[in-house]
């Protein structure tokens, strides 16, 4: 199974947004013979954990194709036993170099943990899990001094690449040996851009780097 570097893989993922940005966008790896390699298996250099927003699609916004990326989505981009164990899985037995948290601006999850805490709102159903797994964010972001939108959902980005990292062991113990790193992107739904919120482990240029690879493959 190939495998590459967590800077590889981010400058991938960085590459392909911005062709998604200026319109420029190749569409890689989404014929039939990319369909018929991958029947045996596959081999994602990245496992990306979004929000379940229906405007972050992360083969579109990045730029990728089958079988580039391991993608787990919820509301929020919240986390719970099966999405532990769904990036678990991608990075120690599909080889994913890169995990990535994507939050997004507007998000509806983050706006209804925040109505909850500032104004008392109680969300019915299985959506009050989602709300109160956001909270602590919300709460974190209060005690930061954080008030704006864009803040307090960079916040909630960074917690859950804390998350990530704290309650999961394999996952910590792969990104302290420099086998994968995490990372957490904060996504512009009118301008399509993603950028860098926060990260742990080396998603740096090393020495044997492909510098100039147009594929982390």
């Amino acid at each position: 199974m190939p495998r590459t570097s967590p800077h590889i893989a981010f400058d991938a993922l960085l590459s392909g947004n911005k062709r998604f940005v200026a319109g420029t966008v190749e569409h890689p790896n989404q014929d039939a013979a990319r369909r018929t390699e991958l029947a045996p298996g596959q081999d994602p250099f990245a496992v990306v954990l979004g929000c379940s927003d229906s405007r972050l699609a992360a083969e579109i916004i990045f730029d990728q194709g089958l079988g580039d990326l391991f993608v787990v989505r919820t509301a929020g981009h919240v986390l719970g036993p099966e999405v532990l164990g769904s990036v678990e899985y991608a990075t120690s037995v599909l080889g994913a170099r890169l995990v990535v948290v994507l939050g997004h601006d507007s998000c509806g999850a983050v706006a209804a943990a925040r109505a909850a805490v500032e104004e008392g709102f109680s969300a019915g159903g299985f959506v009050r899990d989602v709300v109160e797994r956001v909270t602590p964010s919300i709460l974190a972001a209060r005690a930061a001094g954080l008030t704006s939108d864009s803040d307090i959902i960079d916040e909630h980005i960074r917690h859950t690449v804390d998350l990530l990292i704290d309650r999961s062991r394999l996952l910590s113990q792969q990104v302290e040996a420099g086998e994968v790193a995490v990372v957490g992107l904060g996504y512009q739904l009118a301008e399509g851009s993603a950028r860098l919120v926060t990260s742990r482990g080396d998603i740096t240029e090393s020495d044997d780097a492909v510098l100039d690879a147009p594929s982390p493959r």
